[in-house]
């Protein structure tokens, strides 16, 4: 009885880590980079087993059985190579007000596409919803009307407007703000500034939550306040690790799970392969990621770029798509695509001039390549202070970009004991009892396994007046008031009871004169 008691343990166990789930995922963002780390995610899902349904901008093109694509690609564009550099406050304000405003522009695409509103009517039985925690909350409100629990997915850090509903403390001292620099250490300014600038996030956000929660009604009917669904989501995997972005105060149903995109490299081929073999002093790879248009940089910062290669005696593989540029094709590789992970984990790339972008960081952590992060816009100014902070590298910022301080930079990242410090922190990284990937997929099998579990952390839920102790504060200052009356009558009756036995002492000595 004792083995048979064993064998069905054993089998009990495994049958719970495999039973099929039915899931579906909203992801109603259009950016590609987004994309390409949740992809990752959901085709270990499915390798799993389970079944997915899918609502996003990009639909695959010879999808498995298990897979069920819902477009939204016919009512949108790629979010892709759309931006101009500029650095500027006023840059700050546009373009968090647009991210915003593409937020609500998404939720609009997300509910009005004729196969969403197919799938409503269809009432299906859903175990799980993961829903992209970005910039709208219009998947929550049809997580919701399918009725099933929810699991926050992130493929960057946390949003600032997000902070609170999942009740993750947000001090300006020493928590990054994602769009501006300054790191954990900022200085009164930063610290001013952060302070400014979440104040105003928040209160864009909250109208932009607002507006979205009309459109919710029109199309979905009665749901309640996003808010409120939004705090009731059970888990956050949120795309970070503290050994790149330090120590963060999160709740127990907050997930770090950064590095699982990052695939096994591929060696790479033909005129790419010759030219990094034929590099004796190695190679240095430029890119500056998929949003910004590299023809809007700035002529002083590709002029220093160019002098830098020219400096230098390592060869450059820069991700451009200018080609008419006059350059010396024994020093520099163009190209407007380029096999990233190849390079980067190729043993002759000695260094990343990188916008500062989360993916690329990984990437090059990953692989243990050193970084100069020169931050364009969104969370690359954050980034870029955690890349400098952890070690992985050093920031240069747009307006101290000249043709020697570009070199100074080059060369400081190319020193072999930077790049030594580079590569004990990359063998932390990948020390983990778990790998990433494992650890999103485990606690995603866990909500479904425990769906009624109160995962929800208690602060979201006290008063502004408990979680400021501004009751505390008071009930303090009643027991001083009190304290300060009450000797301030003992000192009155004290005064009264010696002016009583002063006036009795007077007659006394009066009678016997």
């Amino acid at each position: 009885m004792k083995y048979i008691y064993i064998v069905f343990t054993v089998f009990a166990i495994a049958f719970r880590h495999c039973i099929t789930l039915n899931i579906v995922a909203i992801l109603p963002f259009h950016g590609r980079s987004h994309f390409i780390v949740q992809r990752v995610y959901l085709n270990e899902l499915l390798r799993r087993g389970h079944n997915l349904t899918v609502i996003s901008h990009f639909p695959e093109k010879s999808p498995p059985s298990n897979y069920y694509d819902v477009s939204l690609a016919e009512n949108s564009t790629v979010f892709e190579n759309s931006l101009l550099y500029r650095q500027s406050y006023v840059k700050f304000l546009l373009v968090s007000f647009n991210m915003l405003k593409y937020g609500r522009e998404s939720c609009e695409v997300l509910l009005s596409n004729q196969n969403v509103q197919q799938l409503i009517r269809q009432k299906p039985k859903y175990d799980l919803a993961i829903v992209d925690q970005f910039n709208t909350d219009c998947g929550l409100g049809l997580a919701y009307k399918f009725n099933a629990p929810i699991v926050g997915i992130s493929a960057n850090g946390i949003m600032p407007w997000l902070y609170e509903r999942f009740g993750v403390p947000y001090h300006p001292a020493y928590v990054p703000f994602q769009f501006v620099g300054g790191g954990r250490h900022p200085t009164v300014l930063q610290r001013f500034e952060r302070s400014i600038l979440n104040t105003y996030t928040k209160f864009i956000f909250y109208f932009s939550q607002k507006l979205e929660q009309l459109k919710v009604a029109k199309y979905l009917g009665e749901v309640p306040p996003l808010e409120e669904i939004a705090k009731d989501i059970k888990l956050l995997l949120v795309y970070n690790n503290f050994v790149l972005t330090g120590s963060d105060i999160y709740p127990s149903n907050i997930i770090s799970v950064s590095g699982y995109h990052v695939p096994e490299a591929k060696e790479v081929t033909g005129d790419l392969k010759s030219f990094i073999e034929g590099a004796t002093h190695g190679v240095i790879y430029i890119s500056f990621g998929s949003l910004v248009k590299t023809s809007s940089l700035p002529d002083n910062i590709v002029t220093a770029i160019i002098h830098a290669i020219s400096a230098m005696p390592q060869r450059f593989i820069w991700k451009w798509h200018n080609k008419s540029q006059v350059l010396d094709k024994n020093k520099v590789f163009i190209a407007d695509w380029l096999p990233q992970i190849d390079i980067l984990a190729h043993e002759k790339t000695l260094a990343f001039f990188s916008h500062g972008g989360l993916n690329g960081a990984v990437e090059a952590l990953h692989y243990s390549v050193p970084i100069l992060a020169f931050p364009i816009l969104g969370d690359q100014p954050s980034n870029a202070a955690s890349i400098e902070e952890s070690g992985l590298g050093v920031q240069i910022q747009g307006h101290e970009i000249t043709n020697e301080t570009l070199v100074a930079a080059l060369k400081k990242i190319l020193d072999p004991q930077f790049r030594e410090n580079v590569t004990r922190l990359s063998r932390a990284w990948h020390d983990r009892p778990i790998s990433a990937l494992n650890t999103a997929i485990y606690w995603t099998e866990f909500v479904a396994r425990h769906p009624h579990l109160n995962y929800r952390n208690r602060v979201v839920d006290i008063p502004f007046y408990q979680y400021w102790c501004l009751d505390i504060l008071c009930i303090y200052i009643a027991i001083i008031l009190t304290f300060v009356c009450l000797l301030k009558i003992a000192l009155k009756m004290y005064r009264i009871k010696h002016i009583v036995q002063d006036k009795k002492h007077t007659m006394k000595r009066s009678k016997q004169e």
